[in-house]
């Protein structure tokens, strides 16, 4: 479990394509320190399991699933992404409910800076329209962000100066993938009433 809090901007320092998965090195001091195999590691909002570990640097496998789901087909060598440990129990819920479970992708479509922020608009999959809500959250690639604007096929986040700093939002531009998670409360409540809401969005919540 994690918060969407993203703890380090790192990097991918080399990929091996297997048959039917790949594997990554990943470079992250921080999210390395004490990390031990089978430990959880959330990149660019994947949770990923760390199969080994030397220095500043793990290594995580990518099954085919994570990799069509996601926007880590994409990665390659070079590529920065947002690590974060999962939550310590006791610890403070800096962001929201994090699962590490892309639910789809969505694109970078415009970005309008301004004097203390910039309002960035992205893509929004059909089937995940239901769960996005004017001030409610999302996960950006594995950053947690309060919607600002909330459309038919898109929304909107505004990212104040830290989170264009130390995340991979403060460079992509538009046409660039990211990874999407919505709130997994939503998707819980739809499944409950599934039974009580007429229509396309009971038969949705039961599929």
């Amino acid at each position: 479990m994690f918060t969407g809090i993203v703890e380090e901007l790192g990097e991918i320092t080399a990929v091996e394509t297997l048959d039917d998965a790949c594997r990554f090195r990943l470079r992250g001091p921080v999210v390395t320190e004490g990390a031990k195999h089978g430990d959880s590691i959330a990149v660019n909002g994947v949770c990923l399991t760390v199969v080994d570990h030397e220095g500043d640097e793990f290594t995580a496998d990518v099954m085919a699933e994570t990799l069509n789901r996601s926007s880590l087909g994409a990665l390659k060598a070079g590529s920065r992404v947002n690590l974060e440990r999962p939550m310590a129990v006791g610890e403070r819920l800096g962001g929201h409910i994090v699962q590490g479970h892309v639910d789809g992708t969505g694109e970078i479509l415009e970005r309008k800076p301004s004097e203390n922020w910039e309002i960035v608009k992205i893509s929004l999959p059909a089937d995940l329209t239901r769960y996005v809500v004017e001030k409610g959250s999302i996960t950006v690639d594995g950053i947690s962000l309060t919607v600002v604007d909330a459309g038919p096929d898109h929304f909107t986040v505004s990212l104040i100066p830290t989170t264009l700093d130390l995340t991979t939002l403060g460079h992509k531009q538009p046409g660039d993938p990211v990874n999407l998670e919505v709130d997994v409360i939503a998707k819980y409540v739809e499944r409950m009433l599934g039974d009580r809401v007429p229509g396309d969005r009971a038969q949705g919540a039961t599929r």
